[in-house]
C-alpha cells in the first residue's frame, strides 16, 4: 500500500489545486486506515466513511473535490454515493475500486461520473494518479498489476458468491466442469 516516498516527492500542493478535500469510502477498515494516511501524507484533507449511507451523508453535506469509492460495500452499492457525489459537485474527480474487475461495472462506474476505475488491490500511488489525470489523458500503467490467475480467480469468486455459493449453478454459469470449479476455490488466491 504504501510507496509513499517517491510519489509524494514528486506531488506538490499546485497539483491538488485550492481544494484538497478527499472522501474514502470502504467497508475494509484496515485498508480505509492506511489509505487514509497515505493520502494524507500527499497533502489531501482526507474524510471516510464505511457505509454508503455514511458516504452519502457526507457527500451531501461536504462534497469533496475527490473522492474514492469501494464498489462494493456491506449496506449497498458504492455507485449510489458516486450519483449522490455527481449531483452535489458535478466537477469533483471520482476513482471507483472493487475488488472483482469488472467490464460492466466499470462501464456502469464511467456512465454515472467516475473519472477512473480501478481493482484492488490498488494502492495510493495508482489512487493519486488516477484522482489527478486530466482530461483524456491516462494514468500511467499500475505498478504492480493484478496477475492473469489473480484477474480469473477474482472472477470465479464474484460468480461464485453471486450464485449464493452454489457450487454446481456457478460451474455451469462459468461453463466449467463442477469438480474443476472444487478444486480452484479449494487453493487460496493468487497474488
Amino acid at each position: 500500500m504504501d510507496n509513499t516516498g517517491a510519489a509524494v516527492a514528486e506531488l506538490s500542493q499546485d497539483d491538488l489545486g485550492d481544494d484538497r478535500s478527499l472522501l474514502l469510502v470502504d467497508d475494509d477498515e484496515p485498508f480505509l486506515k492506511r489509505l487514509a494516511k497515505a493520502m494524507e501524507k500527499r497533502g489531501f484533507e482526507v474524510e471516510t466513511a464505511e457505509t454508503v449511507a455514511g458516504g452519502k451523508a457526507i457527500a451531501t453535506a461536504r462534497p469533496p473535490a475527490y473522492a474514492v469509492v469501494d464498489l462494493r460495500l456491506e449496506d449497498g452499492n458504492g455507485l449510489d454515493v458516486v450519483e449522490v457525489l455527481r449531483e452535489r459537485r458535478p466537477d469533483s474527480r471520482i476513482v471507483v475500486l472493487t475488488g472483482y474487475g469488472a467490464i460492466a461495472t466499470a462501464v456502469a462506474a464511467v456512465k454515472i461520473g467516475a473519472t477512473d476505475y480501478l481493482s484492488k488491490p490498488a494502492d495510493a500511488t495508482d489512487i493519486t494518479n488516477a484522482l489527478l489525470s486530466k482530461g483524456d489523458d491516462l494514468p500511467p500503467p499500475p505498478e504492480n498489476p493484478m496477475s492473469a490467475d489473480r484477474v480469473r480467480w477474482e472472477h470465479i469468486q464474484r460468480v461464485y458468491e453471486l450464485c449464493d455459493r452454489n457450487v454446481s449453478e456457478t460451474a455451469r454459469r462459468l461453463n466449467m466442469h463442477r469438480r474443476t470449479l472444487q478444486r480452484i476455490l479449494a487453493k487460496r488466491s493468487p497474488k
